[in-house]
């Protein structure tokens, strides 16, 4: 778009150590994953229908998931049948390409850059995922970057349900030095969502990052919620949300998984925000998630300091799962 306005370029700005802060945070999962494929592969010259079998198990305990896992078997059989002979050595390889080839499938980017459209503004996220994931740590990481990137932020504590959600968006609110609108205990989270982007229009804000309440025991209540905060908001904002991105703990492997499915039943998901994948040998879930959704990866959570929030960017993230040091 020839008016975009390009604010990602930051990321490199304050992280200059994004690479090394990657490969740190993906540590844990690699050598799980190095440690079970070297197993697998031992004493063996080629790739046959043993090896393929261990692969399986290999990925499917590197919470890869059943379904994604079958797809990387199939199409790495149909390689050894077209090659005829494919050594063992060549396995890394063979493997980083056919997830790199599932996750641009998926329409998960090398993001360097994120570029938000001139031709209106505010950009609004609407933040969704059961709490205890880092939902309001990923909102608060977030709103830090994009002043950093010298733009106008503006919260939203429409998690009503929780006295200790609002509080909690709010010491982030402070913390960053972004206002955050917010309502009593117990209010309309469409109410809340509503004056937010009243506020971020009278105020010209650039982005606006909307909190809500992450209950998954009433799926039915949780889709109308999210429905009527979606039409509140459009009363203001025609084309709002812009995104919908679903935060998911990614140390807790399948249960990620489920998460994901429910939240996706319930509303429509635009993008995804994986955090904790610094302290767990369970990265593999990203690519497990995104290609079951068929949803973007856009963010990963590497670590607690404010720059830990990455923006997702395939060819390095599987360029440092497959890194054999």
């Amino acid at each position: 778009m020839a008016n975009c306005t390009i604010i990602m370029g930051l990321f490199g700005f304050f992280n200059k150590n994004k690479k090394e802060t990657l490969d740190k945070g993906l540590e844990k999962t690699k050598q799980s994953v190095f440690g079970k494929l070297a197993r697998a592969v031992a004493g063996k010259s080629k790739v046959d229908d043993e090896v393929l079998d261990d692969l399986e198990e290999v990925l499917i305990t590197s919470d890869v998931g059943v379904d994604t896992t079958l797809k990387i078997i199939q199409r790495i059989e149909e390689r050894v049948a077209r090659d005829k002979y494919v050594s063992t050595s060549e396995l890394n390889r063979i493997l980083r390409e056919e997830i790199a080839s599932l996750l641009a499938e998926n329409h998960t980017d090398d993001n360097e850059n994120w570029d938000l459209p001139a031709d209106h503004k505010p950009y609004v996220i609407l933040v969704v995922g059961v709490n205890g994931v880092g939902k309001t740590t990923t909102i608060g990481k977030l709103a830090y970057q994009f002043k950093q990137a010298g733009k106008k932020v503006c919260l939203g504590a429409a998690d009503t349900f929780r006295a200790a959600a609002v509080e909690q968006l709010c010491i982030w609110g402070e913390r960053v030095g972004v206002p955050v609108v917010k309502q009593q205990m117990g209010a309309d989270p469409a109410s809340v969502a509503y004056d937010t982007l009243c506020s971020a229009k009278a105020n010209g804000v650039d982005v606006v990052l909307i909190d809500t309440a992450g209950r998954l025991h009433n799926k039915v209540g949780l889709m109308n919620e999210l429905k009527k905060i979606k039409d509140v908001m459009k009363k203001v904002l025609p084309q709002a949300p812009d995104e919908v991105m679903l935060v998911l703990d990614g140390s807790t492997g399948q249960n990620a998984f489920e998460q994901a499915k429910q939240f996706s039943a319930v509303t429509n998901i635009t993008s995804l925000a994986i955090t904790k994948l610094d302290g767990t040998a369970k990265g593999g879930v990203v690519i497990g998630i995104s290609d079951q959704l068929k949803v973007p990866v856009k963010y990963i959570g590497l670590g607690e300091g404010m720059e830990d929030l990455q923006l997702f960017n395939k060819s390095q993230f599987v360029d440092s799962l497959f890194k054999n040091d």
